[in-house]
């Protein structure tokens, strides 16, 4: 497992390579919270050189199944999943043949309150159960959704 802390973020790696965990720090007065939801030059100088293209957004009431998805190349996707209202179990099964992690999964509760969020590299179905009554639910993409390569 690879910690690697940049500034106020903290990005974990999972056992799964490439599979990242980032925490913020989140600032608190008396008048709410702040938090950097993301920095490019931090994440591109810790992670890997992703450009996101896309910012996508959905709402879900409680119990709510989505997924698990996935694009095939050229329009495989690296995702930045983030939940701004509510709480999910996230959920990534590794699908790149060649990794030693191939086939298997890994879970993670996100939530609003945590801020955490997780970044799923390319070769990954993602899929995510919401929790909570309303959920919100943010992702950055480094490539469009392409109906003739989704899965």
């Amino acid at each position: 497992m690879k910690i690697i802390q940049v500034n106020e973020v903290k990005f974990t790696e999972t056992y799964i390579e490439g599979l990242f965990i980032i925490t913020p720090e989140i600032f608190h007065d008396n008048r709410g919270y702040f938090f950097e939801s993301f920095n490019n030059k931090n994440f591109n100088q810790n992670i890997n050189n992703i450009q996101f293209c896309q910012d996508n957004e959905s709402k879900s009431s409680k119990n709510t199944l989505r997924g698990l998805h996935f694009q095939i190349p050229p329009f495989d996707q690296t995702k930045l999943v983030r939940v701004v209202k509510g709480s999910i179990l996230d959920v990534v099964v590794d699908l790149r043949k060649n990794s030693s992690t191939f086939g298997k999964y890994y879970s993670i509760k996100l939530n609003d309150k945590n801020k955490n969020q997780l970044l799923i590299p390319k070769g990954f179905a993602h899929g995510f159960l919401t929790l909570s009554d309303e959920c919100v639910v943010n992702y950055k993409v480094d490539n469009p959704y392409s109906k003739d390569h989704e899965k």
